[in-house]
């Protein structure tokens, strides 16, 4: 699944200027918890989650994730977006819930960190 495969599926909105179409999604992490991500996500996955401030776009940085996905509508500022354009990553807002983003990823295939091989 692509970036935006993914868009469409969820119904989001990309924030940012980055929508690498080339770029194959398989893994997905979803948490609140960044230390969690930075701890137990492998690289290469989308970063799914509800908190939405800087360090969400700089962990995203650090583990090499193409994509943060903010669920339950929430709006990153400005910054935020600014940020995530500085380092290349796109940013996605979906209305839906986390659960419900990633019950609809894991039913296009995607699957956990954990979950594989």
């Amino acid at each position: 699944m692509n970036l935006l495969e993914m868009k469409e599926a969820l119904q989001a909105q990309v924030l940012t200027d980055e929508l690498d179409e080339s770029v194959d999604i398989t893994l997905a992490y979803a948490t609140d918890l960044m230390s969690d991500a930075l701890a137990f996500a492998s690289d290469n996955c989308v970063l799914i989650t509800g908190l939405v401030n800087s360090q969400t776009v700089r962990t995203a940085e650090m583990k090499d994730f193409p994509c943060v996905i903010y669920t339950r509508g929430k709006m990153p500022e400005g910054e935020i977006i600014a940020l995530a354009n500085t380092f290349g990553l796109c940013v996605m807002r979906t209305e839906l819930s986390t659960f419900d983003t990633c019950g609809i990823l894991y039913g296009k295939g995607i699957i956990g960190p954990n979950n594989h091989g």
